[in-house]
Order: structure tokens, then C-alpha cells, then sequence
């Protein structure tokens, strides 16, 4: 390299460089002098340099921007280019929204996905709505995995079933006929319950075809299954799945329940295989009951015979469950006892019996 005393910035190629044939003609823009006297052609430059920024977005990518402007069309995002992008206001929120500033304001920090591209004039366009979907749809997973219950409202009545939106989102499932009755007795005219909110379970889920298939009867039946469960009962079950935070358990009647991995054992665990795999039978104190969110929490930290055990010799825990669910039991009934009684400081310890490892 070497300076000009035109005050010119010459670049030098070395000689490998020079031998080296070009793979395509980017290398060559830095041949020629770049002039730093000239202004023009310093924000030609910075134009052609943002140009290619713009130009290594596609679609599909994510990109974190700033918000530029908000109007009532959407709202105009900055990530570094020559020009902001536009994000639609069907595209800001999974919600519907009037307008866009209900979740975007001017100098707001965020992450988009490139979701649109006009095939004339390449313009390309933002979405949030993408991304908060495919978050939902995480979500709705889990919950399945879980047994938990879908709230959503009903919004069309098909002769086949309802129409329902999950609850603060746009995304729609279907409630088969056979799955709206929540037991027997006389039938229900669908049309009354347009508009009503129903706490329902998943049946399908497919993300690729946009498909969720819900049930009201599925709801209805665990949750009477729920009632004849109690916290400290020993039931059977099998390894449904497994998962980063413990491992869902079928307990029958398409009921899953939770054992977290804090309350596999006693002894620190790295991962859950270390210790269960799926399809593999176990049997499961019930630890915690959620009737309204239809929520089973499970342990075997509480079977252990010797802190453990679950780890060294999981045949021995289900061994003795029924002995070590007692045993727990009772210590849960007498906290309860001694908390109605006074709830004061003779209950605090009861529970704390009740709870300790």
C-alpha cells in the first residue's frame, strides 16, 4: 500500500495476488484508486457497500432491527441497510390488532423474519406474527406432551364440529363432533355455544399443515379422572417421552404426567436417560394435582428407600412404593391436620415433614 501525494490511496496487489485469478468481478472494485478528496465518489461507494448489505438478506431469514416510523399501515423497521423494510400491520402482532403502535413504538429493539419477497421488484417484507407463531406452536407441543389444557373461544359452527381460536393468538383448531360432549345426557345445540370459552385437550397437532384437533370430551373425562387421584397415591404408568426437564409418564386414559427431573431422585442427575428411557414401565407418587389447568406433577424421589436408589436400583423404589407412599401420606395428613387446627406454629414444621426430602 502507498499514499499518492495527490492525497490519492493506491492498493497495491502482491504478486500471489496478481497471479491468483479473480473468481468473480467483486475483487475487482478495490483495483482502482478510491479517492478520499472526492465526496462524491465516497458516497457512491457507501452506497454500493450498503447495496450488498441489503442484497445478503433473503427471505426467511431473521434480522434484528430498529423501528424507524410507525403509521397506521405498520411500521418501518432499520437493520442496517440502505432502506428500512416494511412490516405490515397484519404481520406485528399474532393478535389482531387496530393499529400498529398497540406493539411496536418508534426506536423499539427486535426480532423480525423476512417472510415476504415481491417477485418484481425483489422488495422484501417483515414479519413478527412468524416468529411469535412458531413459538405458539413450541408451545402447544409441550402442552400436548404435558396433557395440559388449550383454552380457546368458539368462532364458527361447522356440521362437523366448532371452529375455536387458541386464546390470544389467530391460530385456529378444530373440535369434532364426537369430542364436544362433555359426557352423556342431552345432546347440546352447538349454536349456544358460540362465543364461549372451552378449556380443551389436544388430540392432533401438525404444524407443517396447519392442523390442531381439539377435544372438550377428552377435558371432561381426565378431569373426572383427576378426582379419584389423590397427592401421595402410587399409580403406574410408562415412559411416554423424554425431555431436557424430565420425563412425561402415560398414566392411562390419555393422561400424562410430569416427573420433573429435580424429582426423579435424591442424587443429582445430569440428564434424564441416565436413569429412564421411553417405553419403560414405572410406577409414580402423585406429588401435586391441578384440576383447573389439568396438570399432574410425579415422583420417585419421594419412593426412594435410600436417597439414591433410583439411580443404583430403580427395581427396589418400585418395589416399595406403596411402603414409601404411606409413609409420605402421612406426614402430608398431618400437616394438613395441624394447619386446620391452628395454622400456626405447630403446622409450619408438619409441612415442612411433609415436604422434606
Amino acid at each position: 500500500m502507498s499514499v499518492q501525494s495527490s492525497g490519492t490511496l493506491a492498493i497495491e496487489e502482491s504478486p500471489a495476488a496478481e497471479a491468483a485469478p479473480s473468481s468473480s468481478g467483486e475483487e475487482k472494485e478495490f483495483e482502482y484508486a478510491i479517492d478520499f478528496t472526492n465526496t462524491d465518489d465516497l458516497y457512491k461507494r457507501f452506497n454500493e457497500l450498503l447495496e450488498r448489505s441489503s442484497m445478503e438478506i433473503k427471505l426467511g431469514d431473521k434480522v434484528t432491527g430498529t423501528v424507524a416510523s410507525v403509521d397506521q399501515r405498520g411500521a418501518y423497521v432499520d437493520f442496517g441497510g440502505k432502506q428500512p423494510l416494511f412490516c405490515p400491520l397484519a404481520e406485528v402482532s399474532l393478535c389482531k390488532l387496530s393499529k400498529a403502535t398497540q406493539a411496536l413504538q418508534v426506536d423499539q429493539v427486535r426480532d423480525f423474519q423476512v417472510n415476504y419477497q415481491d417477485r418484481r421488484s425483489g422488495e422484501l417484507r417483515l414479519s413478527i406474527k412468524t416468529l411469535e407463531k412458531s413459538l405458539l406452536w413450541q408451545r402447544l407441543r409441550q402442552m400436548s406432551e404435558e396433557g395440559a389444557v388449550v383454552e380457546a373461544t368458539v368462532e364458527q359452527v361447522r356440521p362437523a364440529g366448532l371452529i375455536v381460536r387458541v386464546t390470544g393468538s389467530d391460530v385456529t383448531g378444530f373440535v369434532p363432533g364426537s369430542h364436544i360432549s362433555s359426557g352423556p345426557g342431552p345432546s347440546v345445540d352447538w349454536n349456544t355455544l358460540m362465543g364461549d370459552t372451552m378449556n380443551l385437550k389436544i388430540l392432533e397437532l401438525d404444524e407443517e399443515k396447519d392442523r390442531l384437533v381439539l377435544s372438550n370430551r377428552k377435558n371432561a373425562f381426565n378431569t373426572r379422572r383427576q378426582i379419584t387421584l389423590q397427592v401421595g397415591e402410587v399409580v403406574e404408568g410408562q415412559v411416554a417421552t423424554l425431555q431436557p426437564y424430565g420425563a412425561f409418564i402415560n398414566l392411562g386414559d390419555n393422561m400424562n404426567g410430569l416427573l420433573h427431573i429435580s424429582q426423579i431422585s435424591h442424587d443429582r442427575i445430569s440428564s434424564v436417560e441416565q436413569v429412564l428411557q421411553v417405553g419403560q414401565k414405572v410406577k409414580v407418587m402423585i406429588l401435586t394435582l391441578d384440576k383447573e389447568k389439568g396438570r399432574v406433577s410425579l415422583s420417585t424421589k419421594k419412593l426412594e428407600p435410600t436417597p439414591g436408589d433410583m439411580v443404583r436400583d430403580p427395581a427396589l423404589v418400585f418395589a416399595r412404593a406403596d411402603e414409601m407412599a404411606a409413609a409420605f401420606r402421612e406426614r402430608y395428613l398431618q400437616a394438613e391436620a395441624e394447619a386446620r387446627g391452628d395454622g400456626g406454629a405447630r403446622g409450619a414444621p408438619a409441612k415442612q415433614a411433609a415436604s422434606r426430602d
